[in-house]
């Protein structure tokens, strides 16, 4: 059994759908990334899927259990260390103490555990929110933003982290801005644009097939000649050569032909989109991801 699924998850406020007809599936044992721009309704979505918010319409199943979350940053004790902080939220939870030093140690914090939180920098705090999530052992786990205003350094042990707990069999659901960083750790993402769900599946069904970059002299004679051969649809012109939406298996043909035009190709390789630009071409252009 998956361990999200929503069928038609719905929150309106008056007028206004923060969320509509959401119908969402997490499986077991991967790392989801959920994307969208600014107000697209992730963070909605995720305080319905934790019980945080009540939806107007629709449902929730979340078939794992237990489940640990860290929505919007964490908050701690100032003057507690990060150890004592866990320790008190570890009593309130009824966890076995032991499992304190367990999770320090799955998000690198043991050295400094004994430090007071106040002293803490910003990718630590985050840490320890993971932390703090992962004291009962859950199967899975949800992150909202967990690299949001970290160094490059941070969000690169932050990352690691989540490819470790992806490893070891708990399923995340992390919800970034960080395009690069989804890209690199995610098994499958979801893009959510204006409350609805537009593409959910694998980064490179996200990102659709590699195209050709064709650089040759004259330009105008390559581009009327790729025309001609494939279509006025499969050739776009950018920064000074040709991409041309075909298969690599096509770059000797293509090359051959070209050749055979009087055209001097002086550079034919593949170029994969990443996943912002899929990104921007599913949502409309919208830069501004959060």
């Amino acid at each position: 059994m998956e361990p999200i699924v929503t069928r038609g998850l719905t929150k309106r406020y008056g007028e206004l759908f923060a969320v509509r007809d959401l119908d969402l599936t997490v499986r077991a044992g991967e790392v989801y990334g959920f994307l969208g721009p600014n107000g697209a309704g992730k963070t909605t979505t995720l305080r319905m899927l934790l019980g945080l918010v009540r939806p107007t319409s629709g449902t929730v199943a979340l078939n794992a259990r237990p489940v640990g979350a860290l929505i919007e940053g964490p908050a701690f004790y100032p003057y507690l260390s990060g150890r004592d902080n866990l320790k008190v939220l570890a009593r309130h939870a009824g966890v076995a103490a032991r499992r304190v030093d367990v999770v320090l140690d799955l998000v690198d914090l043991t050295s400094r555990a004994g430090d007071r939180y106040a002293k803490y920098s910003l990718g630590m705090k985050q840490r320890l929110g993971v932390a703090a999530a992962l004291l009962k052992d859950p199967r899975l786990l949800v992150l909202d933003e967990p690299t949001n205003g970290l160094d490059p350094a941070g969000m690169a042990d932050m990352r690691a982290m989540i490819r470790r707990l992806g490893a070891a069999g708990c399923t995340v659901l992390v919800s970034s801005h960080m395009l690069g960083e989804v890209q690199q750790i995610c098994d499958r993402v979801g893009v959510i644009f204006r409350g609805r769900l537009v593409r959910e599946g694998t980064v490179a069904d996200l990102r659709g097939g590699a195209d050709l970059r064709v650089v040759a002299a004259p330009l105008d004679r390559a581009a009327e000649h790729a025309r001609r051969m494939l279509g006025p649809d499969a050739v776009s012109l950018a920064d000074g050569g040709l991409n041309l939406a075909v298969g690599a298996d096509r770059a000797g043909e293509i090359n051959t032909s070209l050749v055979s035009a009087g055209v001097t190709v002086s550079e034919l390789r593949t170029v994969e989109r990443d996943l912002e630009d899929a990104f921007f071409e599913l949502t409309g252009g919208e830069a501004h991801v959060g």
